[in-house]
């Protein structure tokens, strides 16, 4: 199946940001070299692509597939590496990189899941599951809790955005703008969590542990 255009794009454009995003975040979290930091932004740009892929039977995942998801990843990766010591001056940047990354890969999973047969329901989870699956991959290989279950404002957006794309192609009106508006959606509430340090409810014992670590 041929990936439409729009659904290319922005696939290709969450590669890339991230690619950065992730060889970065590699970069602060252990001393990497060019191998490491390279091997860390392909993880964090094409590994939710590539779980959905293997789970809705789209194999080889177009990661493989297509040439320019791996360029493109390698690509953001190596402007990493070499302008590193510029780019870790921005950390706040930095994610809202992996914001917009997040809501561009909320929104192309979730619509490819449904052009391979699946439902309203898993499409959105797998939509959240593309966001959220390649910086999973890489925060456990650099031995951090993944974001995902640390901050309650990464996944949640990344739903909302795959459940707003959703209903727009099951109503008939997906395009350009119902794809843009569905990852803006993700991207404003994922921008305010960073900003006002927004997160889900805690559970009452996480609350008094920090409590007493604060």
């Amino acid at each position: 199946m041929t990936e439409p255009p729009l659904l290319l794009a922005l696939d290709l454009s969450g590669t890339f940001v991230f690619a950065v995003n992730g060889a970065l975040t590699g970069l602060r979290a252990a001393r990497l070299d060019i191998v490491g930091m390279v091997t860390l932004g392909m993880v964090t740009a094409v590994g939710g692509g590539i779980i959905r892929d293997v789970l809705i039977a789209a194999v080889p995942p177009a990661a493989f597939k297509y040439w320019p998801y791996l360029a493109v990843a390698i690509g953001g990766a190596l402007l990493a590496f070499f302008f590193s010591r510029v780019l870790r001056r921005f950390a706040l940047p930095i994610d809202f990189l992996d914001a917009a990354g997040l809501s561009m890969f909320c929104v192309t999973g979730a619509v490819k899941s449904l052009q391979y047969g699946l439902g309203p329901v898993p499409a959105v989870i797998l939509g959240a599951v593309t966001g959220v699956g390649g910086g999973t991959i890489r925060d456990v290989l650099v031995r951090r809790v993944p974001t995902v279950l640390t901050s309650g404002l990464y996944a949640v957006p990344a739903l909302v955005g795959a459940a707003i794309a959703v209903t727009a192609v099951q109503t008939g009106v997906y395009g350009v703008p119902a794809a843009l508006g569905a990852a803006l959606a993700c991207f404003v509430i994922r921008a305010a969590a960073i900003r006002y340090n927004l997160n889900a409810p805690l559970a009452p014992e996480a609350k008094d542990k920090a409590g007493q670590q604060g």
